[in-house]
């Protein structure tokens, strides 16, 4: 069976956000085994599965990010919406848009420091769009 749903994320900073908890909650209840694709619909996000303890994991990706598509850089030639734009693109395209979990015993079966985060990669992107698709 495949359940599918749309979850609009509030506006968040620019940086990772653990959304663990949005996707195993998505759900009345997760079946003993199956799979949870996720799907963010923008261009300028993304997904990824990383280290959820050391929160200094996040800071140096953001700064080996910043150093490869810097903001503003001249050589840009999309720049109509702003000087984190295209940076934000090249990120989204880095990372990627989707990702698929497995579910073992009615959780998400990621490994102990492993977690899901919402990446967003414009300093002021507004809500996102996940769609959550449920393979049982």
């Amino acid at each position: 069976m495949i359940q599918q749903i749309e979850i609009r994320l509030k506006s968040m900073a620019r940086g990772f956000h653990n959304i663990d908890r949005v996707i195993s909650g998505a759900f009345n209840k997760l079946p003993d085994t199956g799979l949870i694709n996720i799907f963010v619909k923008h261009t300028s996000a993304g997904l990824m599965i990383n280290e959820n303890a050391d929160p200094d994991v996040q800071v140096d990706l953001q700064s080996l990010l910043d150093k490869m598509a810097p903001e503003g850089a001249p050589f840009y030639r999309h720049t109509m919406e702003g000087r984190d734009d295209m940076p934000a693109h090249f990120k989204s395209s880095v990372f990627g848009q989707t990702l698929t979990v497995p579910l073992t015993n009615g959780k998400l079966n990621l490994g102990i420091w492993q977690s899901i985060f919402f990446c967003e990669f414009r300093n002021y992107g507004g809500s996102r769009t996940i769609v959550v698709t449920l393979h049982s």
